[in-house]
């Protein structure tokens, strides 16, 4: 399975340095020396990391082959896609990659149907599981443990806990609304 990990930035310095902007939650593993990555586009790559280092809280990054300020610009906006093994786990418990909660079935804890992962949003406070209702419509799912109960990757969902209002259809709210 192909997942994006970096996207090049601007170059760095005249020696074909880049920055990248970190898009895998482990950098130091899918970022390192040695890695060879295929590219979007794929004429530019792949590309095989040479070096990289931290520089005022960017990752720089220096590929084979990439040796002057031209060649690093000419890698402006390239994607960098690593190779997973769709059955790798994160190293850390109750992680997850993202490939593996795309399309879980998101329940409440009495089994009640709310909908699918069809995406999930990395903010700077939190993720959000961006679900689709059998509506069509979609709800937004904070994933932290006081709502996400469980992820059940054997049975392929995803059970939640949410406090009053973050599921509920507009209409029964419109209606309570109504009422008072």
């Amino acid at each position: 399975m192909q997942l994006v990990v970096a996207r090049i930035g601007r170059a760095h310095g005249i020696k074909g340095e880049v920055t990248v902007e970190v898009r895998t939650d482990e950098p130091e593993l899918r970022l390192a020396p040695g890695a060879v990555l295929a590219t979007d586009p794929a004429t530019t790559g792949p590309l095989t990391i040479e070096t990289g280092r931290v520089h005022s809280g960017r990752l720089l990054l220096r590929f084979e082959g990439v040796r002057d300020r031209t060649g690093a610009e000419a890698l402006r906006n390239t994607l960098l896609i690593a190779e997973i093994d769709p059955e790798e786990m994160p190293e850390g418990e109750d992680e997850y990659y993202d490939h593996q909660l795309m399309d879980l079935d998101v329940v409440t804890a009495d089994g009640t149907e709310v909908g699918r992962i069809t995406e999930i949003s990395h903010l700077p406070s939190q993720d959000l599981f961006i679900v689709e209702r059998p509506d069509g419509s979609e709800v937004l799912i904070p994933f932290v443990e006081e709502i996400v109960a469980e992820i059940d990757l054997e049975e392929q969902k995803a059970v939640i806990t949410p406090p009053p209002g973050l599921i509920d259809d507009r209409a029964e709210i419109a209606s309570s609304r109504d009422e008072s």
